[in-house]
């Protein structure tokens, strides 16, 4: 029997994965060559079809189960961890690294030995609903299934159907790294049994169409709260906190919740679009993993989704935390406003104001004021990179600083910037960078 500690260690690596999903995949959404992920360092010459979104509403609603399936699985994002760098897609193989091991995606094209081929729709069926998997083996939540179990059968079996029309691959899924106990898929039927309750969405009576249409994209196929909702110590979601904020691959998803400072409290509506449509807004600029999902996903949808889902999260309130505690010593907005005025204001200018469409403004920014400033902290010390867009197939980079700026030096700027403009965000200290700089350097090893 595990003891209590090793039990906590087992179910808390479980249940941390990220979450692949089940994917689309007949090629019209373009894989670039190198990578399957929008990273730093990746994008610099991909495409984006100005026409993407294109036929989108029509899909949305087909009666064809292919078509509509095609657009459900292009709502959950699933081509992105489905796809190894430089292989087919959907064919799986894509390695998540966690502190504990490595998993890997699954194929989900309907090659019949290595693939989906020999699964039927009920099996399917179960595994989005259920989280169980054709072999009647318990899956890992890495595999979001905890948001799927609240998709409708019909789309589910859309999805499936849809699986079955992209080209079979013959392709293995690697075996999982996970050293022991981690590996025991059995410790997950106690998981499940404390935290996991398979539920189909209900919309609610009294909200509109738009709302509860975008409360089931952002919960059931969306699977936001995968990456924006903070988790407890054995892995699961924290549901009194959900959508306010998280963190996954060393980058801090936002709160989706209604504060001003550290939540979309100051987006409109038409904020919230155009970000999901494009990755930029006047308020903020996506960055890490969001960038993927704007790219295979958000920006594919259909406009009335989109505005469904800008009804949705707006109608969230304040999660009633206040801003992040702790006031700046002057000494570090003294330091800061000097590291700013050399290395940040040419393109964020003094006030910090940026330059619409092109650099993102610092003010108000939410992603600068998170409770927790890893984002703010990676994109300074690696640079980033802008989501690619129509007429922009060469997206706008900010350079890597880590390089030539101390930790000190990164946190004195980092607090200058969530303190600055009317921000309100708690200091940043050279430990929290120091920490990331070695995390950063191990995950490249």
């Amino acid at each position: 029997m595990l003891k209590a500690p090793a039990l906590t260690l087992v179910l808390s690596v479980a249940l941390t994965l990220p979450a692949p999903a089940a994917a689309p995949g007949d090629g019209s959404i373009p894989i670039p060559p190198a990578t399957a992920r929008l990273t730093t360092a990746d994008v610099t010459t991909w495409s984006l079809d100005p026409n993407a979104s294109t036929g989108a509403a029509a899909e949305s609603v087909s009666d064809d189960p292919v078509v509509r399936g095609r657009y459900l699985a292009t709502a959950g994002n699933c081509v992105d961890c489905h796809t190894n760098a430089g292989g087919a897609p959907f064919a799986g193989g894509r390695p998540i690294v966690t502190p504990f091991g490595t998993i890997y995606s699954s194929n989900i094209t309907p090659d019949p030995e290595t693939g989906l081929g020999g699964v039927g729709a009920d099996q399917f069926y179960r595994a989005m609903h259920e989280g169980v998997g054709h072999r009647g083996e318990p899956l890992y939540p890495a595999f979001p299934y905890p948001y799927f179990t609240r998709l409708t059968r019909q789309d589910a079996d859309a999805i499936h159907a849809y699986l079955a029309t992209v080209a079979p691959v013959r392709q293995a899924k690697p075996p999982n790294r996970l050293p022991f106990p981690v590996n025991l898929r059995a410790i997950l039927l106690l998981w499940k049994a404390l935290f996991f309750h398979p539920a189909t969405f209900a919309p609610d009576p009294a909200q509109s169409a738009a709302r509860n249409r975008g409360a089931y994209l952002v919960t059931g196929p969306g699977h936001c709260g995968a990456c924006h909702t903070p988790k407890n110590l054995l892995g699961a979601d924290e549901n009194r906190r959900a959508l306010q904020g998280g963190r996954i691959d060393d980058w801090a998803a936002v709160s989706l919740a209604g504060d001003l400072g550290d939540g979309l409290g100051s987006w409109s509506q038409d904020d919230v679009v155009q970000f999901l449509r494009t990755g930029r807004n006047a308020r903020a600029s996506a960055s890490g993993s969001m960038t993927e999902v704007i790219y295979f996903s958000t920006s594919r949808l259909s406009d009335a989704d989109l505005a469904a889902i800008a009804v949705y999260l707006k109608s969230l309130p304040p999660s009633g935390r206040g801003p992040p505690l702790g006031a700046p010593s002057p000494a570090a907005l003294a330091a800061g406003a000097a590291v700013y005025a050399d290395a940040c204001s040419g393109c964020h200018r003094a006030n910090g104001e940026g330059q619409p469409g092109t650099f993102p403004p610092l003010q108000g920014n939410a992603q600068l004021q998170a409770h927790d400033p890893t984002t703010v902290i990676r994109i300074i010390l690696e640079g980033a990179r802008a989501t690619p867009t129509p007429g922009r197939p060469t997206p706008l980079a900010m350079p890597a600083f880590g390089f030539k700026l101390t930790d000190q030096q990164v946190a004195d700027v980092a607090t200058y910037a969530r303190a600055s403009w009317g921000n309100a965000a708690a200091p940043v200290s050279a430990a929290q960078v120091d920490g990331l700089r070695r995390r950063l350097a191990r995950a490249d090893d």
